[in-house]
């Protein structure tokens, strides 16, 4: 059982978002944990996972354009990932800056590749996904932990 996090990051905030939701996920015993940037994801990665948490900074709302490419680029996996895992996250500049919006991207684009979509659990924001402005705090961290570990606690359930 594997959890793919993939995220495109261009000052590093998304970056630090990232590791803190793999935190979460690797404190799932027996499932692994890939971390990589959206440019070096795989179709193996894609494909092998069994959840994918895809994080983006907010770009006009929306996500960033690299990562948009992926999800077209792998279109044609869509009818193996049926039935998997999908969780967002994102970063912005600026405290009204889009974060919904651009989670609700995310999740619409893993909504069309048959996924079963989770946001956060109720013991952090209980909303659509991790985000914050700038790099997180530690708050933010400990809720991108909580997302990470209930993604994989939900493969495990219905991998395991």
């Amino acid at each position: 059982m594997q959890v793919l996090i993939m995220y495109y990051s261009r000052t590093g905030n998304t970056e630090k978002l990232a590791e803190e939701i793999a935190r979460g996920v690797r404190e799932a015993e027996g499932v692994g944990c890939v971390l990589k940037p959206v440019s070096e994801v795989t179709k193996d990665d894609f494909l092998l996972s069994d959840g994918i948490i895809a994080g983006s900074p907010v770009y006009f709302g929306t996500m960033a354009a690299a990562l948009k490419d992926l999800f077209d680029k792998f279109i044609g996996t869509r009818s193996q990932m049926e039935d998997k895992i999908g969780a967002a996250f994102t970063t912005s500049g600026h405290h009204t800056g889009g974060k919904e919006t651009t989670i609700i991207s995310i999740i619409e684009a893993f909504l069309i590749y048959g996924m079963i979509v989770v946001g956060d659990p109720l013991d952090a924001s209980g909303h659509y996904g991790v985000a914050c402005t700038g790099a997180p705090d530690k708050r933010t961290a400990q809720d991108a932990a909580k997302l990470g570990k209930r993604v994989a606690l939900l493969v495990k359930k219905l991998r395991g």
